[in-house]
């Protein structure tokens, strides 16, 4: 997509503990040589733009830059004349928590123009957002009309990754990941566990037949629940009922939602990568089934 496609704008997109950042930190590691600059910040604890810009700016020797619109065009300049690369981590903590999926806190609204820019201006750097939510922006731009592309992550399906681990039964090892999704915070959560409890015997840990939420998995899952709305939490909490797939009509008898709160709560919850949908006869949504697994018995 950087290279071959010159994408100035990419999401990598998904589930906490999917593997985004580790992804793009071994593109770094592989294509580092390829860029003049690279500038890697999280937004755990973010900060305003203006802030953003001093700190992206920090190393260049410029002149007093009163205003947001200079800095950003000190920063296109520099995008233009060299070939940057900057990754924004943890790009959801901007978002309102507890309201619908993409909405911008009021003091982080400057992102927006910060984003368009890269779209819109012709320059030869990339940005990279790592998040659990798409964007606004991202949502509403072709990608066939503009440099963007998003690339949602699903877990991975490859036993090689539990090699040096330390676990056992090495034949089991492809069942295991897909109990739990391919993601890889869940699987190192959950290797941990064998080891201490059944001295890394897979096969027994297997064997019980039962999806463990281990305790980190559980604050985890809490921090995820807790920035849903309020309507989004009722429909997890009515998904979670079901052994199977529903439909949307399904779902929406058993809710008092007017149709307008209950769709934009479907496609929010699509947004963080909670619901799935699938295509069949009709359409059918369902939880991640290890998230489904913790709202059943912890929430």
């Amino acid at each position: 997509m950087i290279l071959n496609q010159n994408t100035h704008l990419i999401s990598i997109l998904g589930l906490s503990g999917i593997g985004k950042t580790t992804l793009v930190k071994r593109f770094i590691d592989l294509h580092q040589q390829k860029f003049d600059a690279i500038v890697w910040r999280s937004l755990k604890f973010p900060q305003s733009l203006d802030l953003l810009l001093d700190d992206l700016l920090k190393h260049h020797k410029l002149d007093s830059l009163p205003t947001i619109n200079d800095k950003l065009k000190q920063l296109f300049d520099i995008l233009k004349n060299q070939k940057c690369l900057i990754i924004l981590d943890d790009l959801q903590n901007i978002f309102i928590p507890s309201q619908f999926a993409g909405k911008y806190q009021p003091e982080y609204q400057d992102y927006q123009t910060l984003f368009k820019m890269i779209t819109e201006t012709h320059h030869q750097s990339s940005v990279i957002l790592i998040s659990q939510e798409q964007c606004p922006e991202m949502e509403c731009l072709d990608e066939e009309l503009y440099p963007i592309k998003s690339l949602k992550l699903s877990g991975l399906d490859n036993p090689e990754i539990f090699k040096n681990t330390g676990l056992k039964n090495e034949d089991s090892w492809l069942k295991l990941i897909k109990l739990y999704e391919g993601n890889l915070f869940y699987l190192k959560s959950i290797s941990i566990l064998i080891h201490k409890n059944y001295d890394g015997q897979v096969t027994d840990f297997l064997a019980e037949d039962t999806l463990h939420i281990t305790n980190q998995m559980q604050s985890h899952f809490q921090d995820i629940f807790n920035r849903l709305s309020s309507p989004e939490q009722e429909i997890v909490l009515e998904l979670s009922k079901f052994e199977n797939p529903i439909s949307r009509e399904e779902l929406r008898q058993s809710l008092n939602l007017s149709s307008v709160d209950f769709n934009n709560c479907l496609q929010s919850l699509q947004q963080r990568y909670l619901i799935t949908k699938i295509k069949e006869d009709k359409i059918l949504f369902k939880l991640s089934p290890v998230f489904q697994e913790y709202v059943r018995n912890y929430c």
